[in-house]
This record gives C-alpha cells, sequence and structure tokens, in this order.
C-alpha cells in the first residue's frame, strides 16, 4: 500500500474493542475530538490470544462494532498488539491515541514504546470502572451491585435539578451521567449536540399505561427540526452485540427507505428512537443477575451507534399508544428483530396493541439473529477456566502496568 500524505488531524487508535463497552465508545469519541477523522486498528483473535487471553467476541464481530459507532471513519482489522507507525503511515496517521494508562504485549513491554519515542503519542482520559475483564467478572460471580434503581415520577424533576448544580447523588441521574449522556449524544464530530436523550416515569398506582416523558439531554434544534418522525425499537439491548447492532442497521435502512419514499423534497428524515428498558424490567424477564450491564451503560453503548437518532430510558415493556403518543415525533412503525416474543409472561406480547393499530413491523432473519445476551455470557462460563485464568492474568499484568506508568510518571515531572 502506498501511504498516503501524514496529517496531524487524521487520528489512529487501536485495540481489542472485546464487548461494545461505552468504555472504548469513551476513547473512540475523545480521539475523534482531536482530529477530523478516525481510524480504529482492531487486533486478531490470535494476538489477543497470545499477549491477553481469549477474546469473547471475534474479530468479526468486534470489527462490526467499531464500524458502527458515530466517531469511527474506519476499522483495519488485524492491526498489531504493539502499535506500528508503519501501520499508521498507510493510513496517513500521524498520532495515536490511548487512554491514560498502561498497556503491555505479553513480554510485559509498553504496547506503545515505539510511537512514545517518535513522538505520536497523545492521551486521553480513561473511563473508569469499565472494561472487558470487569464484564467478563461479573459472569463469572453472577453480581448484581452493578444495577441501578429506577427513576419515580415523584422524584425524576428534583434530580435532574439537583444534577443541572451539581449536587453529589447517586443513581441513574447525577451531574456525572446527565454529562456523559450529553458527550454521548454529539454527533459524528463529537464536538456540537445532536442527539435527544429522555427518560420514562410511570404513573404511580394502578394505571401504568400513563407516564411522564422528561428531556434529559436536549437535541440539536436543526436535528429535531429535519427529523420530526421516528421508527420506535426497544428492548434491554445489554452487552451491545452484533445482533443488536445489525438489526438497528436494519431499522435506520428501512427508515431511509421510507424517507426517501414520503419525501418529495421537503428535506424530511426518519430517525431511529430506542427505548431502553430498566435494570428491574430486564431482571423480571431474565433472572440471576442480568442485565450485566447497567441502564447507564447500556444507554452509552446505544447512543455511541450511528445508526440511533434519541434514545428513552426506562421504556415501558409494552409500548402502549398513550407511550407512542408522549413521544415528540410522529411514530412511523414499532419495528422488532427476528428474536422470540415471550408471550408467556404475565403481560403477554407486549406489542399487542402497536399490532392492534398496524404500527408493528418484524425486521426478518439476519447472520447474527442467533447471538443473544445469554449465548455470549455462555461463551464465557463455558471454559470458565479460561476466562478466570484471564482474569488473573490481567491481575499480573495490572501490576506490571502501574509499575510502568509511575516509571513514566516520575520521568516526566
Amino acid at each position: 500500500m502506498v501511504a498516503p500524505e501524514i496529517y496531524r488531524d487524521r487520528i489512529w487508535i487501536d485495540g481489542c474493542f472485546d464487548f461494545a463497552h461505552h468504555g472504548h465508545a469513551g476513547a473512540m469519541l475523545q480521539a475523534r475530538q482531536l482530529g477530523h477523522s478516525l481510524y480504529v486498528g482492531v487486533h486478531s483473535d490470535e494476538e489477543i490470544l497470545e499477549n491477553k487471553g481469549p477474546v469473547v467476541m471475534t474479530l468479526p464481530e468486534r470489527i462490526l462494532a467499531v464500524e458502527a459507532c458515530k466517531w469511527a471513519t474506519q476499522a483495519i482489522p488485524s492491526a498489531p498488539y504493539v502499535t506500528s507507525p508503519k501501520v499508521m503511515d498507510e493510513y496517513g496517521c500521524f498520532y495515536v491515541v490511548h487512554g491514560d494508562d498502561i498497556t503491555t504485549d505479553a513480554n510485559g513491554e509498553d504496547c506503545y514504546r515505539v510511537v512514545k519515542n517518535a513522538g505520536r503519542f497523545l492521551v486521553v482520559k480513561r473511563t473508569p470502572n469499565i472494561s472487558t475483564t470487569d464484564l467478563v467478572g461479573r459472569m463469572l460471580l453472577c453480581t448484581k451491585n452493578h444495577h441501578i434503581k429506577a427513576v419515580s415520577s415523584e422524584n425524576v424533576e428534583a434530580a435532574l435539578a439537583n444534577a443541572r448544580i451539581g449536587k453529589p447523588m447517586d443513581g441513574l441521574i447525577t451531574p456525572e451521567t446527565i454529562e456523559k449522556f450529553r458527550t454521548y449524544a454529539t454527533g459524528e464530530d463529537g464536538k456540537h449536540p445532536r442527539d435527544g436523550v429522555f427518560i420514562w416515569t410511570e404513573s404511580s398506582g394502578e394505571n401504568h399505561d400513563t407516564g411522564m416523558l422528561t428531556t434529559l439531554v436536549e437535541p440539536s434544534p436543526k436535528f429535531m427540526q429535519t427529523h420530526k418522525r421516528m421508527i420506535y425499537v426497544d428492548g434491554g439491548f445489554d452487552l451491545f452485540f452484533a445482533g443488536h447492532i445489525e438489526f438497528l442497521r436494519l431499522a435506520s435502512q428501512s427508515a431511509a427507505d421510507l424517507s426517501r419514499a414520503i419525501a418529495n423534497g421537503t428535506g424530511t428524515e426518519i430517525g431511529i428512537v430506542v427505548g431502553i428498558h430498566s435494570d428491574a424490567t430486564v431482571n423480571a424477564f431474565k433472572p440471576l443477575n442480568y442485565p450485566i450491564m447497567s441502564l447507564f451503560e447500556r444507554a452509552l453503548c446505544v447512543l455511541q451507534c450511528k445508526f440511533v437518532s434519541h434514545v428513552v430510558l426506562q421504556a415501558p415493556y409494552c409500548p402502549t399508544q398513550s407511550f407512542l403518543d408522549a413521544l415528540p415525533w410522529d411514530i412511523d412503525a414499532v419495528m422488532h428483530g427476528p428474536t422470540r416474543i415471550d408471550t408467556e409472561q404475565e403481560k403477554g406480547d407486549p406489542y399487542a396493541e402497536v399490532k392492534r393499530t398496524g404500527l408493528y413491523r418484524e425486521i426478518g432473519d439476519h447472520k447474527y439473529k442467533d447471538i443473544s445476551t445469554e449465548t455470549i455470557v455462555e461463551r464465557v462460563t463455558r471454559n470458565r477456566g479460561v476466562y478466570e485464568e484471564r482474569q488473573r492474568r490481567k491481575g499480573w499484568k495490572s501490576d506490571i502496568e502501574n509499575e510502568l506508568k509511575s516509571q513514566e510518571e516520575s520521568e516526566s515531572s
């Protein structure tokens, strides 16, 4: 490959990207904010096994997740584990970006030592409290302390008001979560507002068919003006895997087809609004410690996806007409993927009402239809010993990486 001109605003980032969690998205967001375009190197399954341990997601699944991130320009398969300036040059990238931690190879050496010595390394803040290791740990230990209590209609406004003045709090609505939602709701440049973040709180009492929609992050007025119509989809979106991404891509494709059919030169576009169920709702239908990711974590995963326009947190299990009427858009369709709907639960078919109105549409089979949160967890538990060894190895490497970081900080001071 002939090397193009090297651009200082063409940024490189690389990694395993095992699980499409919001820590990975946060790194890509910060990298994208530093330049005009972002090229993402994704390590091969074999190199990750050699240097870190076995992957949970295959390379095609990891590439799909990276390509779905709205801040990524292009995914580069099988990028070297030790970052190579030569490979960066092939894509015209001068700088590589990484979090403020140290990553080591199988020999315990800094994976970015070459680019650091060449003055081509930029540091961004690492997202705390989330990693592939953390998620695998939740699966192996079946912990539930990551679950977040749902926000009630009685306290949503007070919580939001306190968050806006920076009052320290816990839960789904805090100064930190609102700021994170705001940054992940930016457009493709990672800088300017675009998407909206809303929360649905059901009315207290026996009538759960009514509720209130509250805005947590205001969408761009221009985006709202051009996207007055939406296709609604909902679900848990736990572990945000290839099946979710492919479903959202197909839903977005349907929205684009419908937009072309109705636009007639008006500039009207139809987007995708995603309703995400609360931790309690998911856990009611999937016991043990599901969801593996909290509502906050799942919302950020959905927000970073380029096929999504807006998200509604704590979306009702049954998208009733009263709920759809409360949304600030005209809903053209309610779509569901090829996964089985459990109609034997107490509430029956969650789409019964929208089916009667004629809004319901089903997206057919796709290549990732057989992947689910449960099958991903099974990948880990089926090879429990291997992944427990990976967790132990991660702890060993962490000691080395902390020592290298301390050395680096003392040398720079």
